[in-house]
């Protein structure tokens, strides 16, 4: 009988054994090459060259032996013309076990080549998980990340609307039926929130030191968490007013318009109807809500430019504060014409002839065109006239050129065919921010019809409220100090969370008050 470790591997013989030893039950499994070897983890183990101990013993033996020849004959050989070889046999390659072999160093790849090696479906969640202002940094990085950004917008923005975006925003601007999820959409509600968050900021520290006379350092850390409360709560309430300015501008347009510049001063009317409109929107609670704080807004932007001092001329003088606060006209023009966006701009410049200067200048490139000063007229030592620049002899140069010939038709129609399908100038982006400047020709229609200060949403709000029942009396209301209360106060906070956000309001909602000072808007 053949021995056991001579069988073929594969051959009738080693499956009869295979067989035989199954038949009696036994456990392990006679391997070729090791007699009585027992294995309990797999009933077939193939021949691998490692597995087996005698067999590496084996091999440890022949290397052994072949170093010793290597020692006595060419050893010696190589060492006189190749030092510093490494040179090593392939006969030792072939006979060193693997476990012996040393391992190759693998080479890392760049980060960006294992991203494009993703499928597009990941590359695009990865995006969408990042935030908005990464994003949008992340289109100017290349073209190809641009195109990747850009053809796939609805789905980042549906992920940033179902994971950061609060649910009175969605509520306010909702998705038109028929248009798709794009970037301007998304960005234009991130640029609201954050006018709304840094003008709630701004308030809240000029109330807390002008209101509630909270000036030292240790009067305002008792107040932090008052503070934090009012600024918290103001937030939705901002954002409704920015959206209730942005409305009435679209709409006061399109009635002006449909009436050849006919406004709403030259018709009779008991409740504005724009107004009307744009309250029938909001809910009974927001409509509550804001109508409650919309005085402590105007009141307050409008305290913000009038001088620091009352006692008198005298000490306004001396103090530099020349300028008296600005008409009603010009704080209407500011609210329906430029925003919350101009009121929080204004609203940040420091100094009060400053803020007043910036005020002027805004209301006057509104009203009239901007005249560009004479430039100064300088004359020469001895009478001698002075030599231009190059700079201004090349704008004369272009001033007096003759204009350039019009493209041919053919060329015109190519450059358009060839934006259509630019990824860069066509983008939904291209559309502008929120409530942008208006044009000489809406500013000449808009302007003689705005309507007075104090009649801006309260007395078509106070209707509505009263008609849809939301109070029983009009002494229902919340006014002045009741205010300032409701929106310090400790209970209440989680369930209006609920309410305004959907859910607990993230940090992303609310933006950290390093983000407000440092982030840009435009």
């Amino acid at each position: 009988m053949d021995h056991l470790h001579q069988t073929e591997f594969g051959s009738d013989r080693y499956l009869e054994k295979i067989n035989r030893a199954q038949s009696n039950g036994a456990q392990t499994v006679i391997q070729p090459g090791l007699p009585g070897s027992s294995l309990s983890q797999s009933p077939f183990i193939l021949p691998i060259r490692g597995a087996n101990p005698l067999e590496s013993e084996e091999l440890n033996a022949k290397t052994n032996d072949q170093k010793r020849a290597e020692k006595r004959g060419f050893l010696s050989f190589r060492a006189k013309f190749h030092p510093k070889s490494t040179y090593s046999s392939s006969a030792d390659q072939a006979v060193r076990p693997p476990s012996l072999v040393e391992p190759t160093s693998k080479q890392t790849r760049p980060f960006d080549q294992l991203f494009y090696d993703l499928p597009n479906e990941l590359q695009v969640e990865i995006i969408a998980s990042l935030p908005l202002s990464d994003v949008l940094n992340l289109r100017l990085a290349s073209r190809s990340l641009h195109a990747l950004v850009t053809l796939n917008e609805a789905p980042i923005t549906r992920y940033h609307l179902d994971h950061h975006v609060p649910a009175y925003a969605k509520r306010l601007y909702p998705i038109a039926k028929g248009t798709t999820l794009n970037l301007h959409y998304l960005c234009g509600i991130w640029h609201r929130l954050h006018v709304a968050a840094k003008l709630s900021y701004l308030m809240c520290e000029w109330i807390s030191k002008e209101l509630f006379l909270r000036n030292t350092e240790e009067k305002k850390k008792e107040f932090a968490a008052q503070r934090e409360r009012m600024r918290r709560r103001l937030i939705p309430v901002l954002f409704t007013v920015f959206h209730f300015f942005e409305t009435y501008r679209n709409l006061h347009l399109k009635y002006l318009d449909a009436r050849n510049g006919k406004g709403l001063l030259k018709e009779p009317y008991t409740t504005n109807p724009i107004e009307t409109e744009i309250l029938n929107m909001y809910d009974d609670r927001t409509l509550l809500r804001v109508h409650e704080a919309f005085p402590l807004i105007v009141s307050s932007f409008c305290r913000r430019l009038r001088p620091p001092s009352y006692v008198g001329r005298v000490e306004r003088s001396l103090r530099g504060y020349l300028r008296e606060k600005p008409a009603d006209e010009v704080h209407v023009a500011i609210l329906c014409i430029g925003g919350l966006r101009e009121v929080e701009r204004i609203w940040e410049v420091k100094g009060y002839n400053t803020r007043r200067a910036a005020v002027d200048n805004w209301y006057n490139m509104i009203t009239c065109d901007p005249v560009e000063p004479e430039p100064k007229r300088r004359r020469g030592m001895l009478g001698l006239k002075r030599k231009k620049s190059s700079v201004a002899v090349a704008k004369a140069f272009t001033h007096d050129m003759p204009p350039l010939p019009a493209m041919p038709t053919s060329d015109t129609n190519a450059m358009n065919a060839d934006s259509r399908q630019s990824y860069i100038f066509n983008t939904s982006l291209s559309a502008g921010m929120p409530m942008g400047p208006l044009g000489k020709e809406h500013l000449k229609m808009m302007l003689p019809d705005l309507p007075v200060l104090q009649k801006i949403w309260l007395e078509t709000a106070e209707a509505m409220i009263l008609e849809r029942k939301i109070v029983e009396r009009p002494s229902d209301i919340k006014r002045g100090a009741q205010i300032f209360t409701d929106l310090i106060r400790e209970d209440g906070v989680e369930e209006e969370d609920q309410w305004w956000y959907g859910t607990v309001a993230s940090e992303s909602v609310m933006p950290s008050l390093e983000a407000i000072e440092e982030d840009a808007l435009e």
